[in-house]
């Protein structure tokens, strides 16, 4: 099987990596174009043009489904992917796990972009999902783009920032942005409250993409999967920025190179 994934940049590691723990043998496409990073500030137009290239870049190796690795674009975009790609190839979408972090009891904080923060999506989301849980939404400028280009230095000072705003009796952080699942540990450690618990969506959106194509999960099944990578709609080499992290660690493959 040959599964898909797209968003502005690296944060479709996450979703990526949990599908390669689901199935060794899948290949997989990660088509993203960090030239227009971030698309958070974008038009919902310019940032829909956007996903539609990367998911027709990918369309064009023909997997059996796309995953849209991004919170933003799934807001934006996903009906036009869907009106363009379907029922030839479903289109997974992307919700940050209000819901399940709810569903652990007491109060959820949500970091996600400033763009996402405040949105009517996403307090329509908690209206939803938060089953009376109390909400703050914490904004976290500059942290997506701190994790997308590995500068340790920036990702620090803008983790303590929103760890700074975040409630000091939250039971749970959602993580609702893609790129922000790949800085989990140092977001837990810099979240001042003992034992809280992160939520993010990658495991969820693995496998629902598995779901959608009939595909039962095979964790044990031979590693004879492949990596393309797509970057701006050219076939390119893994960024190395990837390397800084454990999800993309876990998608090197023989014989791809790194940039």
């Amino acid at each position: 099987m040959k599964i898909a994934l797209l968003d502005s940049g690296i944060g479709l590691l996450a979703a990526a990596a949990a599908l390669r723990g689901l199935r060794p043998d899948a290949d997989l496409v990660l088509s993203s174009n960090p030239d227009g990073m971030p698309w958070g500030p974008r038009t919902p137009q310019d940032l829909t043009e956007r996903a539609l290239a990367c998911a027709r870049a990918a369309a064009a190796h023909r997997p059996d489904a796309l995953v849209v690795a991004c919170n933003t674009a799934s807001v934006h975009s996903l009906a036009a992917l869907r009106a363009e790609l379907e029922p030839g190839i479903p289109v997974i979408g992307t919700v940050p796990a209000i819901k399940p972090a709810a569903a652990a009891g007491g109060p959820v904080a949500i970091w996600a972009t400033p763009a996402t923060t405040g949105s009517e999506y996403q307090r329509g989301l908690i209206a939803e999902f938060a089953q009376g849980a109390e909400v703050t939404e914490v904004p976290c400028p500059g942290l997506a783009d701190a994790v997308q280009w590995a500068d340790q230095a920036a990702i620090g000072a803008a983790v303590a920032a929103a760890a700074a705003l975040t409630p000091r009796d939250v039971k749970a952080v959602v993580l609702g942005c893609t790129h922000y699942e790949l800085v989990a540990d140092r977001i837990r450690e810099a979240v001042p409250v003992p034992g809280v618990s992160l939520y993010g969506s990658a495991e969820a959106v693995a496998a629902q993409a598995l779901r959608r194509i009939g595909a039962d999960p095979m964790p044990q099944a031979a590693r004879t999967g492949t990596l393309t990578v797509i970057l701006n709609g050219q076939e390119s080499a893994l960024p190395a920025q990837a390397l800084g992290y454990a999800q993309g660690q876990a998608l090197r493959v023989p014989g791809v190179p790194v940039a």
